[in-house]
């Protein structure tokens, strides 16, 4: 109700209705004044053109903390299921939300580069969860199960991709902080050069 107020339907009908007043104070109109008010309102509310949608983005620290909740969450959920998975599913789920929930602290580096972000926010929001909540929506002796003709059981499955996003966290996390690790070096050679250059 508040947002319609300053609409610029509502703005446009008021309009409206203050032609009717000055219709009925000029004498155009008589008794029926409340009516052509009302009627004009409408009208012009109904004429004015809707408001514009604006979408407004979430910023990059509001998106950051978002996901770090929903990874933390995951991280809970996987060690009251540890039981139901395989071991080193649990420990990988938790290395890998470690891996992502770090490069999710560094807001400037991702909003610099947009294919690191969406990778970062692809592996947190999606490949994570989806992995883990499909072998958790299998029932617990069945996921368990060795399947006939050597096929890999959904817990080895389930490890296999868990190595993979690992990885890919590895990389991502790799080319993040690639700035900081030459930072590192240069500053290293920078100490040894002045160091030689004391040393009688």
């Amino acid at each position: 109700m508040i947002r319609y107020l300053g609409s610029t339907k509502n703005l446009v009908g008021c309009v409206g209705g203050l032609i009717g007043v000055l219709l009925h104070l000029s004498g155009v109109v008589g008794g029926v004044w409340p009516l052509v008010v009302a009627g004009l309102y409408a009208v012009g509310a109904l004429l004015a053109p809707p408001e514009k949608v604006r979408l407004v983005p979430v910023d990059a620290v509001t998106e950051a903390g978002l996901l770090r909740a929903e990874l933390d969450g995951l991280v809970r959920e996987v060690g009251a299921q540890s039981s139901r998975m395989p071991e080193p599913a649990v420990a990988a789920v938790g290395r890998i939300g470690a891996v992502l929930g770090d490069l999710l602290e560094r807001h400037d580096a991702l909003a610099a580069n947009p294919d690191l972000r969406h990778t970062v926010v692809r592996l947190a929001r999606t490949d994570l969860p989806l992995s883990v909540q499909t072998y958790l929506n299998l029932p617990w002796w069945f996921a368990v199960k060795q399947r006939a003709g050597g096929e890999p059981s959904p817990g080895d499955e389930l490890v296999t991709q868990l190595e993979l996003l690992e990885a890919e966290a590895h990389r991502v996390a790799e080319r993040v902080y690639a700035v900081d690790v030459n930072q590192q070096a240069d500053h290293t050679r920078y100490l040894r050069e002045r160091d030689a250059g004391e040393q009688p």
